[in-house]
């Protein structure tokens, strides 16, 4: 076996963390993708994940089972990490191998109250998905629903499992929006404990007591465009 087939199998493999093989994934794949070539699985999958799952920053916690696929497919909502884990979970069960990368990201439009919880416009850990397609690694990014897209006058991320599908650099008016500012490299397995201290010591006031509904702030009076 070449190291490539290694790193193909590796990235094939479920894990606690992304549970391909859990029966909400499986579910999920014979809802969603039952059938078709691994491209086009792969991206009903990503529409299917990137749409029906809510994306809500103030359910970001460090509880390790909340990062589970199938824990996330559960609940119905998520934040980046969450939805990356869900697509890397559902991809790997239809024979697409799959990896977990992440950024830190400055998103230059933010709602009051998010920005007050953070106290920064740096966002650490920003996850996404990478996926293996004819014969090469594709990001994906399915973190932020096309009602929410549409709420905040940001254009939605679309992929078609050739090229990146990451944050755009500016909204639907031209104001800056996502800028990656490093990147933290691709993982065959969600590396929770980094991540989990990451957030402990960056964002303690987001872990505290963040209940909210961050869709109708979305489009509450005042608001900046924001995710």
């Amino acid at each position: 076996m070449t190291d490539r087939d290694d790193e193909l199998e590796a990235a094939l493999a479920p894990t606690a963390f992304i549970d391909s093989d859990s029966e909400a994934v499986r579910a999920l794949v014979a809802r969603v993708a039952p059938e078709g070539d691994p491209k086009e699985r792969a991206i009903r999958l990503y529409y299917a994940i990137r749409d029906e799952i809510r994306y809500d920053p103030y359910s970001i916690d460090v509880a390790p089972d909340s990062y589970r696929a199938s824990v996330c497919l559960a609940r119905g909502i998520g934040f980046c990490i969450n939805k990356a884990v869900v697509l890397a979970a559902a991809a790997r069960a239809v024979g697409v191998p799959a990896r977990l990368g992440f950024a830190d990201v400055r998103n230059h439009l933010a709602t009051p109250r998010l920005l007050e919880l953070i106290e920064t416009d740096l966002f650490y850990w920003h996850g996404y998905t990478s996926l293996h397609l004819d014969g090469r690694w594709v990001k994906a990014t399915p973190a932020f629903n096309l009602a929410l897209c549409d709420r905040f006058g940001v254009l939605p991320l679309e992929f078609d499992g050739e090229s990146d599908s990451v944050f755009h650099p500016f909204d639907r008016s031209g104001r800056q929006h996502m800028e990656y500012v490093a990147e933290r490299g691709e993982f065959d397995d969600l590396p929770f404990e980094a991540i989990a201290a990451c957030l402990r010591s960056n964002y303690p006031r987001l872990l505290g007591d963040a209940a909210g509904d961050f869709h109708a702030e979305a489009g509450g009076p005042g608001r900046e465009s924001s995710l």
